[in-house]
Formats: C-alpha cells, sequence, structure tokens
C-alpha cells in the first residue's frame, strides 16, 4: 500500500511538473511569437476619393466584419468579453487612432497580411478573410476608411487567459499571419451577379471562421464556449448538414438577413450586424457557391496553415471541362 501511496504521489509531482513547465514554455513561445519580424513586400494601396470608390468601400467595410471589430464611425469596438478573462477591443482607425501615421503600404500589409507596419503580427484581425480582396477592393475599403472624420476612440485591448496564450505559443492558437500564403496573388477582378465566380469571392469573408477550405471546426482562438462553425464546403452537402436547413436561396438570405433558422432558433457567434449588409445579389451568389454541386468546384492552394503546410484558401469554381471561372 505504501508503495502504491508514494508511485501515485511521485507521479503527480510528475504530471504536475510536466503541466508547469509546459505552460512556462508556451507563455515564452507565445511572448517570441508576438514580436517575430514577418518580412512581406506589400503593394501601396492607391487612395482616391472619387464618390463610386467610396461608396465601394462603404459597402465593404459594412458587409465584411469591419464595423463588428472597429464600430460604424471606425472609433473602435468592444467585440468580446465572456467576463473569464477573455476581452477583445479593436482599436480606433480614425485619423487620430492607430492609423494616424499609416503609409500606403502600411494599410495592405495590415489588413491583407495581418503584419503591423513594424513587421509584428497582428493579434486576432482576420486578415485571412481580406486576403483575398482584389486591388480594387482593398483600394476602396482603404479610401473610405481614411475619410472617417477625426475621432476620440478606443485602444486594442487583447486581454486573454493565461491557457489561451500556453496555446497560441504552443501553435494549436494561430494568427492570421502564420495562415496566410503571403506570396499568393490577388484575385482578379470578378463581375458582380448571382454567379459561382461571385459567390466564391464573397465567401472569402468565411475563411477565417470556417477554415480555408470553408470545413468548419473550432475557431481559432475563440472563447471555449462558442460553438464550432459549420462545415460549408460547395459539392459536401447532405440531409443532416448546416446548408441543407435552407432549401432555396430566400431561405439563406433571410438567415443572414435575421441570424435565424427557418425554424426561428438563433444562430449564435456569426456576424450578422456585417452579413445582414450584404447585398441581395452577392447574398444570393454566396448561396449558388456553397450549393454548387458535387464536382463543380475545384481546390487550389492558397493559404498556409500554423503548422506550415499549404492549405486551399481558395476555392475557384469550374465549368464544362475544368474552365476555371475568374475569381
Amino acid at each position: 500500500m505504501k508503495r502504491w501511496i508514494k508511485w501515485t504521489a511521485g507521479s503527480a509531482l510528475l504530471l504536475g511538473v510536466i503541466v508547469v513547465a509546459t505552460a512556462a514554455s508556451g507563455l515564452y513561445l507565445a511572448e517570441q511569437k508576438r514580436n517575430r519580424y514577418i518580412d512581406i513586400k506589400p503593394r501601396p494601396v492607391a487612395y482616391t476619393t472619387d464618390a463610386q470608390t467610396i461608396e465601394r468601400g462603404r459597402y465593404l467595410y459594412a458587409s465584411r466584419g469591419c464595423t463588428d471589430c472597429h464600430g460604424a464611425q471606425g472609433t473602435g469596438r468592444e467585440f468580446v468579453n465572456d467576463g473569464k478573462g477573455t476581452r477583445i477591443v479593436g482599436p480606433n482607425i480614425t485619423p487620430t487612432g492607430v492609423v494616424a501615421r499609416y503609409q500606403p503600404e502600411d494599410w495592405n500589409s495590415v489588413i491583407r497580411h495581418g503584419v503591423k507596419p513594424n513587421g509584428r503580427p497582428v493579434l486576432v484581425m482576420p486578415s485571412e478573410d481580406y486576403n483575398r480582396f482584389t486591388n480594387e477592393d482593398l483600394n476602396a475599403l482603404v479610401s473610405y476608411v481614411r475619410q472617417f472624420p477625426p475621432k476620440e476612440g478606443a485602444q486594442a485591448v487583447i486581454d486573454l487567459p493565461h491557457p489561451a496564450w500556453v496555446l497560441y505559443g504552443l501553435g494549436a492558437i494561430p494568427d492570421a499571419a502564420s495562415r496566410i500564403d503571403h506570396q499568393l496573388a490577388p484575385s482578379r477582378p470578378t463581375a458582380a451577379g448571382v454567379t459561382l465566380a461571385n459567390g466564391q469571392y464573397v465567401a472569402n469573408m468565411c475563411i477565417g471562421c470556417h477554415g480555408a477550405d470553408l470545413s468548419g471546426g473550432k475557431i481559432p482562438g475563440a472563447p471555449p464556449d462558442w460553438p464550432a462553425a459549420a462545415d460549408i464546403r460547395p459539392g459536401t452537402h447532405s440531409a443532416g448538414t448546416a446548408l441543407a436547413r435552407y432549401p432555396n436561396a430566400a431561405s439563406f438570405v433571410s438567415m443572414l438577413r435575421t441570424g435565424k433558422r427557418p425554424d426561428g432558433t438563433p444562430i449564435q457567434v456569426m456576424p450578422f450586424e456585417s452579413l445582414g449588409q450584404l447585398s441581395d445579389v452577392d447574398a444570393q451568389a454566396l448561396y449558388l457557391y456553397l450549393n454548387a454541386p458535387p464536382g463543380s468546384v475545384k481546390q487550389e492552394v492558397g493559404s498556409t496553415t500554423a503548422g506550415g503546410q499549404k492549405s486551399s484558401a481558395n476555392t475557384v469554381p469550374s465549368g464544362p471541362g475544368g474552365l476555371k471561372l475568374p475569381g
């Protein structure tokens, strides 16, 4: 009996030492990752003030998740506070905020690559969603943001419990910069319309939560009580899958507008404040793409996972004979 007690106590002590050592190592690695330098050579963003470009930028800002973190006027916003140690505040991006000294290339670096002007990674920013922006859309978005009037606002806050930082340090929670192929060329312009090509382009906004191939799963860096993202890969749906609940485009668009399933139950976590601003054309194109029949879409290598392996960040529709549609 005494030998068993000694063995149990020794094992518990050893386990405790391993846990403490792992935690310490994770915290150390997290600090190293937060301060790593990422060498990219982004293109400068073209500043413009023409009304058509500004209006396109306004639409993108409203419909692609920017308001969820930075607020409608760009003054910053608290968007996560679970009362358990996780609190995240998006910073003020008016001319008096964090972007005050941005150069034309800095906007590209931060938005498309998840890299700060000083070469360090941006934490929490879902740049994988914006990496596939066309040059024209990135220019439009930046041009719209730059015309915000100067206002006092929030400072960026990223408060996470120690276990989250440990997981980040050990690679279990990747930042956006580690999930992006920084050599990937921007998307080519895609004409507006209820088409597979436009739907694929709009679907890039889903990558941050649903994954590079839209297969879903645990959302990287999300609080533990957040539900997993659904599998919404085109050509893979069957009875019981999330998209099977929406038999037509009207039911899908209604969900985006209301945040509720056809049976009236609310959907958690999804950024409906932004999704509800998608135009009818873009929302219907997204539905068309996500419901593309098997074999009609082709996966292409596009982003880099936390482990350094490339994964398909860009799902490109193909027509008869494998002809790729623009996107």
